[in-house]
């Protein structure tokens, strides 16, 4: 099994950044991919990026393209999201997530979910 637990949410200012962190234990050996994905109130859950453990290659979702970047470092166990030009429609509970097989956008894929952090953009 895999745990994740997510960290680095808070308040931030428009156009301001945050880093997010995700830290995997348990059977990591398991693990393909870890996606990102977000959840505003009242809306469904969101893709926001996902790599592949070993590979690398990264998928990121159209609402984030060029202000958001995923990386991994796999002798820590950890993966990141850096968020850049934050905007207060950013604002969601991120999780992180990881599948065994493949590389998908569809929340509904992923097996392991960490509990969340919340990303407030604000002024």
């Amino acid at each position: 099994q895999v745990q994740l637990v997510e960290s680095g949410g808070g308040l931030v200012q428009p156009g301001g950044s945050l880093r997010l962190s995700c830290a995997a234990s348990g059977r990591t050996v398991s693990i393909n991919t870890v996606g990102w994905f977000r959840q505003a109130a009242g809306k469904e859950r969101e893709f926001v990026a996902a790599i592949g453990w070993d590979s690398g290659t990264i998928m990121s979702g159209d609402s984030v393209k060029g202000r958001f970047t995923i990386s991994r470092d796999n002798a820590k166990d950890m993966v990141y999201l850096q968020m850049n030009n934050l905007k207060p429609e950013d604002t969601a509970v991120y999780y992180c997530a990881s599948l065994r097989v493949g590389m998908w956008s569809d929340a509904a894929d992923y097996h392991s979910w960490g509990q969340g952090t919340q990303v407030t953009v604000s002024s």
